[in-house]
C-alpha cells in the first residue's frame, strides 16, 4: 500500500468569464492548481474563450500545462465540454464557439448537434449527462461516439450528493455497452470552497432571485472547487483520475502556437508588399518635400523600411494606409497618433502629421527587434463619421474575417455593492441610497463609514457578508463589450483564431478577446478611434468656407502666429482641444507657450508622469531663469536640452535609459512598457539596481542618477509620449487658431460636434458671446438642423433646430427643407409635423417669427390642425386670444428645459441682488482682489474633479462674468460632502490664492444655495 498522490489534471473548470457562474479569476484557478500539484488545468468557459489568454499568461508564470477548452450546453439540453488536442482543433472550437454566439443575440448562443455533426475535428469531448432514462443516455452515447470517434469521454463528476454512488454505476454500466470511457472531472467554478457565498451571490443574479429564495437552484455544497489530490483519491476511482492524465496527454495545444496572417489584398496583385510600400513611401516624401527629402529624414525612412522588412510588417503599415486613404477619399478628416508619429515612414504615408525634420523621434518607441511583437496605430477619425470607416472595413474584409476587439466590462464599487445587495435580498431603496451616496474617489476603507453614514450598521452580520460579497465582486468580468475602436483584421478566417460574436450594435462584430489579450499574443490590432475636436475642426473650416466662398483647409491656417499664443497665454481656452481643462488653464499663464513645442510640452506636461516624478515646477523655474540648467554629460544634454533638462516625455526616458545607463533600444521599450506593472507589483527589484549600477559605472554622480530613477518611477503613473503630444499639439494650434481668428465658426463646429469636452454647450455659448460672437435662438423660419453661421455674419451664429429638446431629426430636417413658411398651419401641412414636434418647437421659442412669444406659440400649436382632410386649409375657428409673455425668470427656465442654454440674462444675473445681501462677490470683483485674502463667491456648479493623482477635488463655478476655480481640500470635502456632491448653486468661503497670474479660491465652507434656482435645470460635467 502506498501513499502517493495520484496524478491528476482538472478537465472541466469555468472562471468568472462565465458570466454569472464561475467564482475565481483564471489566475486564482492557475495558481490554485499549482499549488495542489495537479498536472494540468483545463479553462472550459461556457461558449467562450474569453478568459483563456488570462489563464495562459498565469500558466507559463506558474509552469502548468494549460488546456483550452469549452463547455456547451446544446439547444435538447445536453452538456458537452470540448478540449482542443492541437492548433486545427483550437480553430475548430473557435469557429464552433462562434457560431453558437453569431446564431443568437448578444450574451447568448445556440448549438445544436447539427452543427456538431462532424463532431468538430481534433477536439476531445467530455459528455456530462444530465438525469434521463437509459434510453436517452444509450441514444446520446452512441451519437457522441460516432460524432467524436475515439475522442468521447462520459465525465463522473462527483459532489458529494446521495446519489454518487448509483450515479456512478449508471455510468459504468453506460460505458460499458457504448464502448466510451469515463473520465473524473470535476465542474470546478471557484478556485476555494470559501468562494461558495459569492458563487451563490452570481447564481441568484443570473436567475434574476435571491440567495435566499434561489432553493434548489443553488448547489447543494461547496464541492465545486480545485480539491486537493488527497481528497480526490477518496473520492474518485483511481482509473478515472488516471484517464485525466491521458486525455491531457492529448491535448497538445498553446496559444503560443498562434501565428496572425496579414491582409493580402491591400497590394497591387503585381507588387511585394515591400515594393508597394516603398513605392508608396517614395511617393509620400516627394509631397510631404517638395525642396526635396532632408539627409536625416532619408536616413530614418531607410533604417525603418530595413526593420519593416526584416520583421514583415509591411502588410500592417499598408493596412492602416488604406484606411486612411479611404478616409482622405471621403473627406474625413483623421490623424495618427500616439507612438506611431515616431516613424518618418508613417509621415509619408500620411497617416500621421509630424514632421520627423521637426521632432526628435525615436522609433523603437514603435517597432524593435527585440520586442518582437507587431506596431500599433492609432488614428483618430471624426466621431460623426467614423461609422463610416468602420464599414469601409467590414465591407472591405467582410464579418468573417474583421471584428472588433473586446473591452471586458468590470465590476467596479457601485456596481458591485449593488449586485452583492440585490443578491442578498437588500431593500432596493437602501441600496439606492447607499450607492448614491458614494463618490467616485471613494476608497474601499471609506465603505463602512457610508453605510454608517445612511443608517447601516458596518458590524451588522448581513451588512459584513454584504461587503465582503462586494469586495470580492469588484474587478469581476461583467460581460464583454465592444472596444472603441481597435479592429482585429485577417488573412484567413479570424473565427479560427478567436471566436467572433454579435455586439449589441447592429452591423458589428466583436471578438473575445480584449486589447490585454491580444498584445499578451502579439497579434495585430489597428485602432480606429473617434475624436471629436477632428468633427468640430471640419465643421468649423467648412463654416470659414461658406463664408468665403471657397474651401478653406488645415494648411490655409497660418503657423506660429503671435496672437494665437498671446490668447493661450491667458488661459483663454474654453473649448480648444486638450488645454481647457482646469489644470490645463492654470498651467497656461505660468507656461506662456510661445511657438508650437511649447505646445507639445505643455499637453504632456499636466500628466501623472511628470507631476508625479516632480518635473513641472523645475521646468518651469527654469523656463522663468529662476534656476540654472545643467547636464552631467553631452549625451544626457543631447537627451534633455528641449526640455531644458527634465525628462517631459516617456521618450526621454527610454533615451536616458540607452545613453546613461546603457539599456538597447528594445531593453529602453520594456523599460517603459515594466513601469505601470512595478507600481502594482511594489518594488522594482533588479531593475533599478540595473538603472544606477548603469548610470554610476558610466560616471554619473549618484544623486543624478537617484533623481533620474524617480522621474522614471513617476512615469509609472502614466507619462505622455512626445510623438502623442506632437500629435495633439498640432490639434490644440489648429482649434485655437480658429478660436481667435473665426470664434463664430469655431462655436458652430463645437456645437455641431457636441458632446465632447470639458464644456456644455451653454458655456461654450457664453464664451463665444464674452468674444463678440452674436447668437441667434432657433428658429423654424431661419435654422438649418445644426448651428450655422447667421447670414453672411462673419460674428453671428444661429443655433440649429437640433437644440431643442424633443424634436427629432427627422422632422427638424423636413423643417429646414421647406422654410419659409407663412403661418403655423403652412408649417404643420409642408413640414408634416406631429404633436410632439410642435409642442417642442413651441418650447424651444422656436415659432416666434409664426406665432409669437412662448405662450402664444403654446396656443397657437394647440390650435393646428393635424389630420390631413378636406378641413386643413380652414382657418381655426377660436377667436384670436392673447396671452402674456413669460416673465425673465419663467423665460430663463424654460429656455434651460428646452435648449440646456440661453441667450438671455444669466440666472445668477437674476439673483444677483439676492447674492449680494448674502455678502458673495462675482467672479469678476474676485479677479481684483489679492493672493491670500478672504472672499466668498457663488456660483452654478459646471464641473467637479478629483484626478487620480490628486488628493484635493476641484471644481468649477459660474456666474454671469465667467468661471471660478475652487480648491476643496480632503477633510472639508468629507465634513461637507453633501454640499459638495448635490449642491448645484454652491457658497464658497475661502481664500484667494495667486500663482503666476492664476487665480483659485481655496474653500475653507461650502453653503448649499440650490433653493435659490427654483425649477432651473442644471448639470455639472464630472471627471476622474
Amino acid at each position: 500500500m502506498t501513499n502517493e498522490l495520484p496524478g491528476y489534471a482538472e478537465l472541466h473548470c469555468l472562471s468568472n468569464f462565465s458570466f454569472l457562474r464561475g467564482a475565481s479569476h483564471a489566475e486564482e484557478l492557475v495558481a490554485r492548481a499549482q499549488a495542489l500539484g495537479y498536472e494540468a488545468l483545463a479553462i472550459t468557459d461556457e461558449c467562450s474563450l474569453a478568459g483563456v489568454v488570462r489563464a495562459h499568461v498565469a500558466a507559463k508564470a506558474a509552469g502548468l500545462k494549460l488546456i483550452v477548452g469549452s463547455e456547451l450546453v446544446l439547444a435538447d439540453g445536453e452538456k458537452l465540454v470540448l478540449l482542443a488536442q492541437d492548433r486545427a482543433g483550437y480553430g475548430n472550437l473557435s469557429a464552433i464557439v462562434s457560431l453558437g454566439r453569431r446564431h443568437a443575440a448578444k450574451g447568448e448562443y445556440r448549438l445544436t448537434r447539427g452543427d456538431l455533426a462532424r463532431g468538430v475535428p481534433d477536439c476531445l469531448a467530455l459528455w456530462i449527462p444530465a438525469p434521463a432514462s437509459a434510453a436517452t443516455w444509450a441514444a446520446t452515447a452512441a451519437w457522441l461516439a460516432e460524432a467524436f470517434p475515439g475522442r468521447a469521454w462520459i465525465a463522473y463528476e462527483r459532489h458529494l450528493l446521495p446519489e454518487d454512488r448509483d450515479r456512478l454505476a449508471a455510468l459504468r454500466m453506460l460505458s460499458a455497452t457504448s464502448g466510451v470511457p469515463i473520465v473524473a472531472a470535476g465542474d470546478v467554478h471557484m478556485h476555494v470552497r470559501s468562494r461558495r457565498p459569492l458563487q451563490d451571490a452570481l447564481t441568484a443574479l443570473r436567475l434574476k432571485t435571491t440567495v435566499d429564495s434561489a432553493g434548489r437552484a443553488l448547489f447543494a455544497n461547496g464541492e465545486r472547487h480545485l480539491r486537493s489530490r488527497a481528497r480526490l483519491a477518496q473520492l474518485y476511482p483511481s482509473e478515472l483520475l488516471a484517464e485525466t492524465l491521458r486525455i491531457a496527454e492529448r491535448c497538445d495545444f498553446s496559444l503560443d502556437s498562434l501565428r496572425y496572417e496579414y491582409p493580402d489584398e491591400v497590394v497591387p496583385p503585381d507588387m511585394t508588399p515591400s515594393a508597394y510600400l516603398r513605392a508608396e513611401t517614395e511617393s509620400g516624401l516627394l509631397r510631404r518635400y517638395a525642396d526635396g527629402v532632408p539627409a536625416a529624414v532619408r536616413d530614418q525612412v531607410e533604417q525603418e523600411l530595413a526593420l519593416i522588412a526584416e520583421l514583415v510588417y509591411e502588410p500592417y503599415f499598408l493596412t492602416v494606409y488604406d484606411i486612411v486613404k479611404f478616409a482622405r477619399g471621403r473627406g474625413i478628416l483623421c490623424q495618427g497618433r500616439g507612438s506611431a508619429a515616431n516613424s518618418a515612414v508613417c509621415y509619408a504615408l500620411g497617416i500621421t502629421e509630424v514632421d520627423p525634420a521637426q521632432s526628435a523621434l525615436l522609433f523603437a518607441r514603435f517597432i524593435s527587434r527585440e520586442r518582437d511583437e507587431p506596431p500599433d496605430i492609432d488614428v483618430d477619425f471624426e466621431h460623426q463619421r467614423r461609422e463610416e470607416v468602420i464599414q469601409y472595413l467590414y465591407d472591405k474584409y467582410g464579418r468573417e474575417r474583421a471584428a472588433l476587439a473586446a473591452t471586458v466590462i468590470c465590476y467596479r464599487t457601485r456596481s458591485a455593492l449593488r449586485d452583492a445587495g440585490r443578491a442578498l435580498g437588500i431593500d432596493r431603496e437602501c441600496i439606492d441610497a447607499l450607492t448614491s451616496s458614494l463618490a467616485w474617489w471613494d476608497s474601499r476603507e471609506q465603505l463602512p463609514q457610508r453605510f454608517a453614514e445612511v443608517g447601516l450598521d458596518p458590524a451588522a452580520p448581513r451588512v459584513v457578508k454584504w461587503l465582503l460579497l462586494a469586495e470580492q465582486l469588484r474587478g469581476f468580468p461583467r460581460h464583454l463589450s465592444q472596444h472603441v475602436g481597435g479592429f482585429v483584421i485577417s488573412r484567413g478566417r479570424l473565427d479560427r483564431l478567436v471566436p467572433i460574436e454579435n455586439a449589441a450594435m447592429a452591423g458589428r462584430s466583436v471578438i473575445q478577446w480584449d486589447k490585454d489579450d491580444i498584445e499578451a499574443l502579439k497579434l495585430m490590432k489597428v485602432d480606429v478611434l473617434a475624436l471629436g475636436m477632428l468633427t468640430a475642426i471640419r465643421r468649423a473650416l467648412e463654416s470659414v468656407g461658406a463664408r468665403r466662398g471657397r474651401p478653406f483647409v488645415l494648411s490655409d491656417i497660418t503657423r506660429e502666429d503671435p496672437a494665437v499664443y498671446e490668447m493661450i497665454g491667458r488661459a483663454d481656452t474654453i473649448g480648444v482641444f486638450q488645454i481647457e481643462s482646469r489644470a490645463q488653464m492654470a498651467m497656461l499663464p505660468r507656461l506662456r507657450p510661445a511657438r508650437f513645442y511649447d505646445l507639445v510640452v505643455e499637453v504632456a506636461i499636466v500628466r501623472p508622469g511628470p507631476i508625479q516624478g516632480d518635473m513641472v515646477h523645475p521646468y518651469l523655474r527654469r523656463r522663468q531663469g529662476l534656476e540654472a540648467i545643467s547636464y552631467p554629460s553631452p549625451e544626457v544634454r543631447a537627451v534633455l536640452e528641449r526640455t531644458l533638462g527634465v525628462p517631459i516625455f516617456q521618450e526621454q526616458v527610454m533615451q536616458l535609459a540607452i545613453v546613461a545607463a546603457g539599456f538597447t533600444p528594445g531593453e529602453a521599450d520594456q523599460l517603459r512598457r515594466s513601469m505601470a506593472a512595478w507600481k502594482r507589483q511594489g518594488g522594482l527589484g533588479h531593475l533599478r539596481e540595473r538603472l544606477i549600477e548603469g548610470m554610476r559605472t558610466r560616471g554619473y554622480d549618484i544623486a543624478f542618477a537617484e533623481a533620474i530613477y524617480r522621474q522614471i518611477e513617476g512615469f509609472g503613473e502614466y507619462g505622455f509620449p512626445e510623438s502623442h503630444a506632437a500629435s495633439f499639439a498640432l490639434l490644440v494650434y489648429v482649434s485655437a487658431w480658429l478660436k481667435r481668428h473665426e470664434p463664430a465658426a469655431f462655436l458652430v463646429g463645437l456645437l455641431n460636434a457636441q458632446p465632447m469636452g470639458f464644456y456644455s454647450a451653454s458655456q461654450l455659448v457664453q464664451d463665444a458671446r464674452r468674444h463678440g460672437v452674436v447668437v441667434f435662438s432657433p428658429d423654424v423660419q431661419h435654422s438649418d438642423w445644426l448651428a450655422a453661421p447667421a447670414g453672411e455674419r462673419r460674428d453671428a451664429v444661429r443655433l440649429g433646430l437640433g437644440q431643442i429638446g424633443g424634436l427629432g431629426a427627422a422632422a427638424g430636417l423636413r423643417i429646414a427643407a421647406a422654410r419659409p413658411f407663412r403661418d403655423v398651419a403652412d408649417l404643420v401641412r409642408r413640414a408634416a409635423l406631429g404633436r410632439d414636434d410642435l409642442d417642442a418647437l413651441a418650447g424651444g421659442g422656436a415659432l416666434a417669427a409664426l406665432a409669437g412669444h412662448r405662450r402664444q406659440a403654446a396656443w397657437a400649436v394647440a390650435d393646428a390642425p393635424l389630420q390631413r382632410d378636406l378641413l386643413l386649409e380652414a382657418s381655426s375657428c377660436q377667436d384670436d386670444v392673447i396671452l402674456p409673455a413669460l416673465s425673465e425668470g419663467e423665460d430663463l427656465v424654460a429656455d434651460f428645459a428646452s435648449l440646456r442654454l440661453s441667450l438671455g440674462r444669466h440666472p445668477l444675473a437674476l439673483l444677483r441682488e439676492t447674492l449680494t445681501r448674502r455678502h458673495y462677490a462675482t467672479t469678476a470683483a474676485l479677479a481684483v482682489i489679492e493672493h491670500n485674502r478672504p472672499a466668498r463667491c457663488a456660483g452654478i456648479v459646471t464641473c467637479r474633479q478629483r484626478p487620480g493623482t490628486a488628493q484635493v477635488i476641484f471644481l468649477t463655478l459660474e456666474d454671469e462674468h465667467g468661471l471660478l476655480n475652487v480648491i476643496v481640500h480632503p477633510r472639508l470635502a468629507e465634513r461637507q460632502r453633501r454640499e459638495l456632491l448635490s449642491a448645484r448653486l454652491l457658497g464658497v468661503l475661502g481664500v484667494v490664492q495667486r500663482e503666476g497670474g492664476v487665480l483659485h479660491l481655496v474653500a475653507g465652507r461650502l453653503v448649499d444655495h440650490t433653493p435659490l434656482l427654483g425649477a432651473l435645470a442644471t448639470s455639472s460635467r464630472d471627471f476622474h
